[in-house]
């Protein structure tokens, strides 16, 4: 037996036998890695659904409040995968984030703002889409919410899957509207409340697109185009940062904090232009000294943006906390309260277990399946470095305050990628404007081909119209999917 062992012979089978079962290992470890995140997800809608049946197990309607616990979570899973994308996207393509570090500042603070500063009273559904009392029984409306809240998850879990960003607000309007029209019909639905939100399909992109744009017009004119960059960028870098911040203490001021104080526009305006001075004067020695011994090129330029388009993601996902939490626990905490009291047409107030499920649901959507999205608003659509996504960001605070302002319900997913298209396009313009230029003073320089130049456009085409396509049918597939899945769920429930 020892001469065999011994044998060489032996020895070679026995190292085939092991690579074998090494190669079987990194085989399983690679085919199951895609089942980590269902997995985990999966487990997380369990616990929703025994955190439900813990506060309701005793209530008569425990098991509907059970199962729209799970349909909430699963919704605010989706809504970490898609929406989120759009605070961190820009900061991530423009390398002034690592993809782990800002899934670990969006988590924080998407966590934090849903917690500390969610809604704590919403309208009565989705803010005005359909009339409750149309809807007859407390027991239509409680299914007419759920096949709301599934459906708009449904949706957008589809559009992470085919790589599109699309509104989770506009999903869960289109949702409510769906179910609304199959319980009620058409007069049912708020029609004004729904032309301000078509409306705002144009204008959030658009205004998010125009005031990037605007801004990269500054830097570019002001700092980049200079021939002493660093000491342009002493005197306007401060200058924007100041603006960055005035704008975010606003957005925080009007659109975060509405929990803890309520502050009109104007005062809310007048809290950010305070800290917008007082932050462009500490930033003023702060960019000197940061600036000492930089050279005079452009990739100096971008140290200087990098730490305040880090603070503007981690705002920007406060804010978003505390106000697209209640596009995934909404619907659920309508359906609790119409169960525990029967009362449907009042104001619904966000039990805070419902809110935990909310927040840490969007951390667990991000952290398994954000990257997908982060990368795609980051660097897939157009090339961002961080002059481009500070831009994107500070766009994305002025579009939400001036429609605010305007009184318009708009998307942040809408004016984030806007802002992202607004970038883009404004570079090709700038770059044929320059080539223009140069063939005036230099004659004899070689022109690029058309072929090669619709070839060099700085956004890609494929995914402006994949994105713009998704945007169009979201309200209109979320509610024909709800429609259908209400009718479903009173056909079962008939028959049961």
């Amino acid at each position: 037996m020892s001469n065999q062992q011994g044998d060489p012979r032996h020895l070679e089978t026995l190292d085939r036998d092991l690579a074998r079962f090494s190669n079987l290992e990194r085989a399983t470890s690679y085919v199951s890695r895609p089942l980590v995140g269902p997995g985990i997800s999966l487990v997380f809608v369990a616990l929703a659904g025994i955190a439900a049946a813990l506060f309701f197990g005793q209530a008569d309607n425990a098991l509907i409040v059970i199962i729209a616990a799970c349909f909430g979570a699963y919704m605010a899973l989706n809504i970490g995968a898609n929406d989120v994308a759009n605070n961190m996207g820009p900061a991530v393509g423009a390398n002034a984030l690592s993809m782990g570090g800002a899934i670990a500042i969006a988590v924080v603070f998407e966590s934090a703002g849903a917690l500390i500063a969610g809604g704590d009273v919403v309208s009565t559904v989705a803010k005005g889409i359909i009339a409750p009392e149309t809807m007859g029984t407390a027991e239509i409306f409680i299914w007419a919410m759920m096949a709301a809240l599934l459906s708009a998850a449904l949706w957008v879990n589809l559009a992470t899957w085919v790589g599109a960003p699309v509104s989770t607000t506009h999903s869960v309007v289109g949702g409510v509207m769906g179910a609304g029209i199959a319980a009620a019909g058409f007069a049912a639905v708020n029609w004004p409340t729904m032309t301000k939100i078509a409306a705002s399909w144009v204008i959030s992109p658009v205004l998010g697109g125009v005031i990037a744009a605007l801004f990269l017009w500054v830097i570019k004119s002001r700092i980049i185009y200079r021939d002493d960059k660093i000491a342009a960028a002493r005197k306007w870098v401060p200058v924007l940062v100041g603006i960055m911040a005035g704008t975010f203490a606003t957005y925080l001021a009007l659109k975060g904090l509405k929990k803890i104080i309520s502050i009109d526009l104007s005062t809310a305006v007048m809290i950010g232009a305070a800290i917008g001075l007082c932050v462009w004067a500490v930033m003023i020695p702060v960019i000197r000294r940061q600036s000492e011994g930089l050279e005079n090129r452009n990739k100096s330029l971008k140290l200087l943006f990098g730490i305040p388009l880090v603070v503007s993601a981690a705002l920007l996902s406060f804010a978003h906390g505390a106000n697209d939490v209640a596009n995934a626990v909404g619907p659920l905490a309508a359906i609790v309260q119409a169960s525990q009291s029967g009362d449907f047409t009042a104001a619904v107030s966000i039990p805070f277990w419902v809110m935990v499920i909310g927040a840490f649901g969007i951390s667990f959507g991000l952290f398994l399946f954000g990257p997908k999205l982060i990368r795609m608003v980051g660097s897939q659509i157009t090339k961002l470095n961080p002059m481009r996504a500070y831009c994107v960001a500070l766009s994305a605070a002025i579009t939400v305050i001036m429609a605010s302002w305007l009184g318009l319900p708009v998307s942040s997913t809408h004016i984030a990628v806007g802002g992202v298209f607004g970038v883009g396009f404004f570079r090709e313009w700038d770059a044929e404007r320059r080539i223009r230029k140069a063939r005036l003073t230099m004659p004899d320089r070689p022109v690029y081909a058309p072929e090669e130049r619709r070839r060099r456009k700085l956004v890609r085409r494929s995914h402006f119209m994949t994105i713009i396509a998704a945007w169009l049918i979201t309200v209109p597939a979320a509610a024909l999917l709800s429609g259908a899945l209400f009718l479903l769920i009173t056909f079962v429930v008939g028959t049961a």
